[in-house]
């Protein structure tokens, strides 16, 4: 009995409780279901076991990583394929959690060879308890925090999203101006710091800003990861990308917008293949479509990190260019990637000091700085291309796709569990100096809708 709790309830958990110091999802569940399936199997022969060991810590990995990126445990299978696309090396995060894993995988298999047999009743009730009380402490240590995890869709769950509460979507007006979609990795909604809310979106509150659109901040509704954000803000409905994989859709705004006579254009900082984008974009309305190899050869410099891709920070150039040479009015719609965790130091992608973005955040929250320092960046160029005397008349929108998927608590807890950003700049047609929103009425207008 001591071996089989060994196996099946310690090391079989060890790896998930090491994170109940700094947070993790909720799995009391798998807890429960695991110590069943050994309990099942105990008697049985050590081949028997050890693959039912694999397959109770396969599926154990798959439900945490997919509670903790809120997908759903199916769409995480279906997503298997495209992880060689990954360089989880530059990770020193991946690479200890997958070594642990990987020892403590072998030692239980090791132990399995032991016998693991034990009939009394009052043992098998003894490790039923035992394993109920972890389920029921992996629980309570959650308690507080189960939102920021497993984000998933309800069917009743109220739609909202930023292009349709901006009114992005639909642009008045008798010119056609173009518009600007920017999905940005991983851009979080502030929750009870100070200075992260004033790094939010800080570089377009400037008099040059003010003078050309008219600002409007808000928050929207998330489920899901970045691609069930797209499709969000794309097509205007809870999903995600397999619902249009092997059909069209022409209800998406793309496909809306090419009807009005507007060009459509995606980009993405990363490589096409990643979700197939290269297949359903097109099946969603754009027309055109550059990854990372068609952008790196339009001169965007390379970025590493476990998703290495373009620098975002080279897009915004490349995109007023093709908004300059434009003969028609054109939706351009741009997914970043840099931004995307863990965002390690170095990789060419200038986040080394961060301590130059907030000194505060750099001491207390290491990566978060560089993720700002990143969105910094993007801001920066983008606001230099925008407010250049011959940028054309652009509607633009700025949102993100879902809270960043932090593995502690700490960091976790600074972004709302349930809400991501936006940020409206509507073209003015006045050329007066305007007063954004947030300034006027001395705080953020939401316009976007958060659940009860």
């Amino acid at each position: 009995m001591a071996i089989w709790l060994l196996v099946w309830v310690v090391l079989a958990n060890l790896v998930f409780a090491t994170m109940w110091l700094l947070g993790a999802p909720p799995r009391s569940g798998e807890i429960v279901a695991g110590a069943a399936i050994g309990l099942l199997v105990r008697k049985s022969s050590y081949w028997v076991k050890a693959a039912a060991f694999i397959v109770v810590m396969a599926y154990s990995v798959a439900s945490f990583t997919s509670g903790l990126f809120n997908l759903a445990v199916s769409s995480l299978l279906h997503s298997v394929r495209f992880f060689l696309e990954l360089n989880p090396s530059e990770s020193t995060e991946y690479l200890s959690g997958a070594v642990f894993l990987a020892c403590t995988i072998g030692l239980a298999l090791k132990l399995l060879r032991k016998d693991t047999t034990f009939h009394d009743t009052r043992l098998v009730l003894f490790v039923i308890l035992v394993s109920l009380s972890l389920g029921a402490v992996d629980h309570w240590i959650g308690q507080g925090m189960r939102g920021h995890y497993n984000r998933i869709a309800n069917s009743d769950a109220q739609f909202s999203s930023a292009s349709g509460a901006s009114g992005f979507a639909h642009p008045t007006g008798g010119k056609k101006p173009h518009l600007m979609l920017i999905m940005v990795e991983s851009l979080g909604e502030p929750m009870g710091n100070p200075e992260m809310s004033r790094l939010l979106f800080a570089r377009f509150k400037s008099p040059a800003i003010r003078k050309r659109f008219d600002l409007t901040l808000g928050d929207t509704t998330y489920f899901n990861s970045t691609t069930a954000g797209e499709i969000r803000e794309l097509c205007g409905r809870w999903g995600d990308y397999y619902d249009v994989l092997d059909a069209k859709d022409e209800s998406c705004l793309p496909a809306r917008l090419a009807v009005q006579g507007y060009d459509t254009r995606a980009y993405h900082s990363f490589t096409g293949n990643f979700f197939d984008r290269r297949t359903w974009y097109p099946n969603i309305g754009f027309q055109h479509q550059e990854f990372s190899d068609e952008l790196r050869e339009r001169g965007a410099r390379e970025c590493g990190g476990v998703f290495p891709g373009v620098c975002d920070r080279d897009i915004p150039a490349i995109l007023a260019k093709d908004l300059k040479a434009a003969k028609n009015p054109q939706f351009v719609y741009w997914l970043t990637v840099n931004s995307h965790l863990p965002v390690p130091p170095g990789m060419n992608l200038d986040v080394d000091h961060c301590e130059d973005i907030s000194l505060g955040l750099a001491r207390d929250f290491p990566m978060i700085c560089r993720q700002f320092a990143l969105w910094d960046q993007l801001e920066k160029a983008l606001v230099e291309e925008i407010t250049a005397s011959d940028f054309p008349e652009t509607d633009i929108l700025v949102v993100g796709d879902h809270m960043p998927p932090y593995f502690g608590y700490r960091q976790r807890s600074q972004f709302a569990p349930d809400r991501v950003p936006f940020l409206f700049l509507k073209w003015k047609h006045d050329n007066k100096v305007g007063i954004p929103v947030e300034i006027a009425s001395h705080s953020p207008t939401r316009t976007g809708r958060s659940p009860g």
